[in-house]
């Protein structure tokens, strides 16, 4: 009995032993393991074990996390000024496709899109010209026991043309807020194309709802004061100027404190424009140097640049300088007279007296004899010193004025002493008008405004600024100067050596025109 016991013990052991390890080998070998499945409740389907216990096409079947998100919302595009309207009141501008774009999209369904959670967005590509935006959204949401369904759709924005409340205003023509009221009282309008060229070259008009062309200036309007006030800021720092601000209350809200004003800025530019002869106030004149009084205006930009044509001293004059010690034009342009060159020496010795200012190196002192092309028939002629003796030569025509021959009503020179007043003084060298006015191979731009009314003296005149233009190289550097195609380029000078503007300082005038499809998609320069 205990032989039988004891093997039976053994044979226990053995078969022990081999359990476990047939169990520590279905444990450790990976191949003979196979995931257990389950069927789906509602399709029979083996699917792996989800806390749904449900397919994903069935569970998509039954839940849309998508529901309550639109699929379709309209979004305003004003084509005006490029820009889309943004809740509350706002006009943001944007590229297509850009990340802000998508930003104001997805800003106009954020409030169903709270409800669940935003995994990516995308643009899907439409023609530029659909007037539509379709976005790509991708989100996820807890449904049925904690499974988490993730869904892929697409929200159609359908682009809805508005007006802006700023572009309504440009288009209204009379509504504005702000007004700057430019004047210079004098007959020459040669200050205000150069102001004009200056505004086009820095894009100070952009602003503007309208600009309208009076007699003696220029009217800017604007929808808000602080463009008003920027516009003056730069009139001060290009032209010498003073300006008067006022404003007219036009409606008032005593509940909320808030007033709505309409400003007016007056402003005035010095009645001083190019190739004007002064007479400076005795105490101006010492005070710049010990001048002669009798000066020309040789330019007008920050300050009043003068020069004396006996001495060849320059002065610059600022606004402030001019408002505390004014002076008047003694003559106008319509006084200037031809006058033929009959004899022109050069000055070599200038005599200099104590506290002189500087001396202009661009001008040669020369003393010349002239005649009045009218009065060809007499033997009259006139003698003076002249700022233009490296132009002048015997046979030469010039224009200057007559001051022995023409009443001049101004208090400086009523009081100066006869032999201190010149009987002449040349202001410019004169060229053929119209041979220069056909070989002018440029141009330049212009401000959208209204006209009241023109005539041949504002042709003339603008003529008389072309041809300042040519002559003067330091104005020019302020302009955008074109070159005109029409206009076969030839030499920098004429026959008669008038001077011209050479084609590196031309720029090239680009026109912007719409794309191949005739839309409103992205602009091409040509």
């Amino acid at each position: 009995m205990g032989d039988y016991l004891s093997s039976l013990h053994k044979t226990w052991e053995a078969f022990s032993d081999h359990k476990v390890y047939r169990k520590m080998e279905y444990m450790t070998d990976p191949v003979k393991h196979t995931p257990g499945h389950i069927l789906c409740c509602d399709c029979g389907v083996p699917i792996s074990p989800n806390p749904a216990n449900i397919c994903v096409a069935c569970l998509r079947s039954k839940v849309d996390i998508s529901q309550g998100i639109p699929k379709q919302v309209s979004i305003s595009f004003c084509k005006q000024c490029q820009r889309y309207f943004q809740p509350p009141g706002t006009w943001v501008q944007c590229a297509l496709e850009s990340r802000d774009l998508l930003a104001l999209c997805l800003k106009k369904i954020k409030a169903p899109l709270s409800k669940v959670r935003l995994v990516d967005a995308s643009f899907v590509w439409t023609e530029p010209h659909s007037k539509r935006l379709k976005v790509k959204l991708t989100i996820q949401k807890e449904v049925m026991n904690g499974a988490i369904l993730q869904q892929v759709f697409v929200v159609d924005y359908v682009v809805q043309p508005q007006m802006c409340g700023d572009c309504h205003r440009v288009e209204a023509k009379d509504f504005w807020k702000a007004v700057v009221q430019v004047r210079q009282k004098t007959l020459h309008k040669k200050t205000f194309y150069y102001l004009e060229q200056l505004i086009l070259k820095y894009g100070m008009h952009q602003n503007t709802l309208r600009i309208k062309e009076i007699h003696d200036g220029l009217d800017f309007y604007y929808s808000s004061k602080q463009h008003a006030q920027k516009m003056v800021e730069f009139l001060q720092c290009t032209v010498p100027t003073r300006y008067k601000a006022s404003q007219r209350l036009i409606s008032q809200d005593i509940h909320s404190n808030t007033y709505n004003y309409k400003s007016t800025f007056s402003v005035e530019i010095v009645p001083i424009c190019k190739d004007n002869v002064v007479c400076l106030s005795p105490k101006l004149a010492q005070s710049l140097g010990n001048m002669n009084q009798i000066c020309v205006c040789i330019r007008v930009t920050s300050v009043i640049h003068l020069i004396d044509p006996n001495t060849l001293q320059v002065a610059d004059i600022d606004g402030n300088t001019f408002w505390s010690h004014p002076f008047n034009s003694l003559c106008h342009p319509k006084q200037l007279e031809e006058f033929i060159v009959m004899e022109c020496s050069i000055v070599q010795d200038i005599k200099r007296s104590a506290g002189a200012g500087m001396i202009s190196k661009k001008h040669t002192l020369g003393e010349v004899w002239v005649q009045k092309t009218s009065e060809m028939n007499t033997d009259k002629q006139y003698f003076c010193r002249t700022h233009l003796g490296h132009l002048l030569n015997p046979g030469d025509l010039v224009l200057g004025f007559d001051l022995v021959n023409c009443n001049l009503n101004d208090e400086h020179v009523n009081k100066m002493k006869s032999d201190r007043v010149p009987d002449v003084v040349l202001i410019k060298k004169s060229y053929d008008r119209t041979r220069r006015q056909r070989r002018r191979n440029w141009k330049l731009k212009e401000l959208a405004r209204d006209r009241e009314n023109t005539d041949t003296d504002d042709e003339r005149q603008y003529q008389d600024f072309l041809e300042d233009l040519e002559e003067d190289e330091a104005i020019r550097k302020n302009v955008n100067i074109y070159r005109d195609s029409t206009i076969p380029v030839e030499s920098d000078t004429d026959d008669e050596g008038a001077p011209r503007i050479s084609l590196a300082e031309m720029l090239e005038d680009l026109h912007i025109s719409q794309d191949a499809t005739g839309g409103e998609g992205e602009s091409m320069m040509t």
